[in-house]
């Protein structure tokens, strides 16, 4: 089991750790991790390693069994032994570009509030997939609805509930391809806004900034058909 410190703070970019388990392909498990791993369209962290007597540079990370949270080398590298303290350090200019990426296209979400099919986290640049018959009419009032909200820097939270509530309310539920996680007895949901303020409210495990003005400026890249009833929106950020 692997304690999830991304979730509890998304800023965390360097912490302490001891080495649990090597994995039969190369792969590296601690006992507490701040790199998130691949998964609800965000990717993986990368950064690195570093202990008594090496360094080993982590190009992602994915989910094993469980709770825990696989590092992957970039390349066959040697690991720190099972049993051995270990510093790991985020690169966190990557995470902090996801960050604002996944926060930005729960805004999307808002301003095109159509189920979403599909998408993808970027550092520099994601995409929501929506079923959207027919192309939106005016791309520049989206975005600059989208732009507005993130002016408000409201803040960006964690609530969580049980599966129960969570079938009680499926319209917290956007994504049409992807179900939140279960098994464990609750699910998180993430906020943006609060009481009247309150825009956005949807099951996610990704990390977050904690207000949307950390975002920054928005742009509304190629509008696609992907299909008879998908539509493939991009979205930029400076």
């Amino acid at each position: 089991m692997t304690e999830q410190l991304y979730r509890t703070d998304p800023y965390l970019a360097e912490a302490e750790a001891t080495v649990v388990a090597h994995t039969d392909d190369g792969g590296l498990i601690l006992d507490r991790s701040i790199f998130y791993p691949n998964g609800g369209g965000q990717p993986g962290d990368c950064g690195a390693v570093i202990w008594e007597k090496g360094e080993v540079y982590i190009a992602t990370a994915v989910k094993g069994e469980g709770d825990a949270v696989i590092l992957v080398p970039n390349e066959t590298q040697d690991l720190p032994p099972v049993g051995a303290p270990v510093r790991q350090e985020l690169d966190w200019d990557v995470r902090f570009a996801h960050m604002r990426m996944h926060t930005a296209l729960h805004l999307l979400s808002v301003v095109i509030p159509l189920p979403v099919s599909g998408g993808a986290v970027g550092a520099g640049k994601g995409r929501l997939d929506f079923d959207m018959p027919e192309a939106p009419e005016d791309k520049a009032a989206l975005e600059t609805a989208l732009n507005e909200l993130i002016a408000r820097d409201l803040p960006v939270t964690e609530h969580w509930i049980t599966d129960a509530e969570l079938d009680a309310n499926p319209d917290l539920v956007k994504t049409m391809s992807v179900s939140p996680p279960r098994g464990s007895g609750r699910i998180r949901l993430v906020r943006i806004g609060h009481g009247a303020e309150q825009v956005d409210l949807q099951p996610c495990g990704g990390t977050h900034v904690a207000r949307t003005g950390e975002i920054g400026t928005a742009r509304l890249g190629k509008i696609e058909k992907k299909g008879r009833q998908n539509r493939r929106v991009s979205l930029l950020l400076d």
